[in-house]
């Protein structure tokens, strides 16, 4: 199978709570980003987002926040792919422009999503 990981920084501007929290959408949002490359790689194409599964909030998201986004394929039908996905703290912003990188990084939100493709020509 494939596994895919991009990381993104999380801005301000994105802090809708008290505490610069950010809301679980933010991991969602990413997790079809790196879904669309999964397709990609695997089909040529980037695919849609059929569904998610059993989606789990572990931990907050801050803005200043690292975040590194994992999506592995765990199952392949014909034209459907089962993927897991994982939003991972790896450094966590303490204030302004200060962050620190985590010794042992934060499983904020996971998830299993099914995304399918076209049919082969």
């Amino acid at each position: 199978m494939i596994t895919v990981k991009h990381r993104r920084y999380v801005p301000y501007s994105h802090a809708h709570y008290a505490g610069n929290l950010v809301d679980g959408a933010y991991s969602l949002g990413l997790f079809g980003d790196v879904a669309t490359e999964v397709c990609i790689q695997l089909d040529g194409d980037e695919g849609l987002f059929a569904s998610y599964d059993d989606v789990q909030f572990k931990a907050p998201v801050q803005a200043g926040d690292v975040l590194e986004i994992t999506a592995t394929v765990v199952h392949m039908g014909t034209r459907s792919r089962r993927i897991e996905f994982t939003s991972t703290v790896v450094c966590r912003g303490t204030g302004g422009s200060a962050a620190a990188v985590l010794e042992q990084p934060i499983v904020a939100v996971t998830a299993v999503g099914t995304v399918v493709v076209p049919p082969k020509a």
